[in-house]
């Protein structure tokens, strides 16, 4: 088995909820050593979410699969100082040290940087919160639905029009892009250390990754730029940059940014030429401003026709269109398989989905199925140097489980 670019990189992931331990699975699929720290008993709340309202039913775990999937399970009660000792004893030992948790709770179980950075100077301390680690709302609980989504303006943003009900996001839709960044953070500050010999403390936050997100406009708010009416697909400007509904009921999305070059073959694949000509059409500036017009046509001619048959057509005349996808569509799609987008766990047909950064000549470990709560409790603190007495003592006292 390869065994990654991070391998021998000692990762303390102590963080629930999602971004901050999916940049530790990130750095356990280059070969990261990464031990899970969640309370006895419980476990880290993450793993109870596809038991919420509204998930799907499985008999497997989804959630937990993809978050927790490479790691070693620790069971430590981190308000008990006895759990307190065995974290820092990990600690000296441990290149990065993850958490998420709110800089007040951090302060009561002991675990902020100034308590771990003596231990270790060579330490990558990485925090990640909902609303940055400064101001009134440092300790303010944040969730990628609230703190990213749509405190950013992109749940107001992706609305059809200002009438439309508010968009709500997907379970870790924001999450995900800020793991690669704060990812990215960690990387930095290990790249750091390489020139420096020193650890450092780096962060993250939703709130900043979701105006990130949104930052295109974000910026043009910034500069007093003046934003014109908001318009429904329906009423768009530019119907070459529209989405448009198949005889099946499946929707493609046109992405022509080469209008002029590209306006006949797309005239061609529609078997319709004659718009090529046609006054109203004929060049852009009419084109934008007939937009419902085209829009219209548009619409008729797409419902002619099922999905699979516009793919071919639009693909064998080089046009740049988007399938808009359906999770049916996932298990299936050879190119996602092809470029081990979906990869199968170690042993199983189980497919899951690999972190979005390849680095050719360092394959990816095989994913690993996540931990049972506390499984690799005894081996960790083996590893650590207790002996079998010592591990005893530190069960029936409730620190470890």
């Amino acid at each position: 088995m390869e065994k990654g670019i991070f391998d021998g990189l000692k990762v303390l992931d102590c963080a629930s909820f999602i971004a901050a331990p999916a940049a530790a699975t990130v750095l356990s699929d280059f070969g990261a050593d990464v031990i899970k720290i969640e309370p006895p008993v419980t476990g880290d709340p993450y793993r109870n979410l596809p038991n919420l309202p509204g998930y799907p039913h499985s008999e497997h775990n989804f959630a937990w699969m993809l978050e927790a999937r490479n790691k070693k399970s620790l069971a430590l009660d981190l308000t008990k100082p006895e759990a307190q000792a065995v974290l820092y004893r990990l600690v000296a030992e441990a290149d990065v040290f993850i958490t998420n948790m709110p800089p007040q709770v951090r302060t009561k179980l002991g675990i902020t940087w100034d308590h771990l950075a003596h231990l270790n100077d060579r330490l990558i301390y990485a925090s990640f919160t909902g609303y940055g680690e400064k101001g009134e709302e440092a300790n303010k609980p944040g969730f990628d639905s609230n703190a990213y989504w749509a405190r950013s303006g992109l749940m107001d943003l992706v609305r059809a029009d200002e009438h439309t009900t508010p968009a709500r996001s997907i379970a870790g839709m924001g999450d995900h892009p800020c793991a690669m960044a704060f990812y990215g953070a960690i990387v930095t500050a290990l790249f750091k250390r390489e020139k420096t010999g020193k650890g450092s403390h780096v962060s993250s936050n939703l709130m900043a990754n979701g105006v990130w997100a949104a930052s295109v406009l974000a910026q043009a708010k910034l500069v007093g730029a003046k934003f014109g009416e908001r318009r429904p697909r329906e009423r768009a400007l530019n119907a070459v940059t529209n989405h448009y509904q198949c005889k099946d009921g499946r929707w493609l999305i046109l992405s022509l940014l080469n209008e002029d070059r590209q306006w006949p073959t797309l005239a061609r694949c529609l078997e319709r030429e004659d718009l090529v000509t046609d006054p109203r059409f004929e060049t852009r500036k009419e084109r934008h401003a007939r937009s419902l017009e085209l829009i219209k046509i548009f619409d008729e001619i797409f419902a002619g026709k099922d999905l699979a048959e516009w793919r071919k057509i639009l693909d064998g005349n080089g046009l740049v269109f988007g399938v808009v996808g359906i999770l049916d569509d996932i298990p299936g799609d050879k190119q996602m398989i092809e470029n081990e987008v979906l990869v199968p766990f170690e042993n199983d047909t189980m497919m899951t989905i690999s972190s979005p950064i390849w680095v050719d000549g360092s394959k990816k470990v095989q994913p690993r199925k996540p931990p049972g709560l506390g499984e690799h409790s005894d081996e960790i603190l083996r590893n650590a140097g207790y002996d079998e007495a010592a591990i005893k003592k530190l069960r029936a006292s409730g620190a470890v489980a």
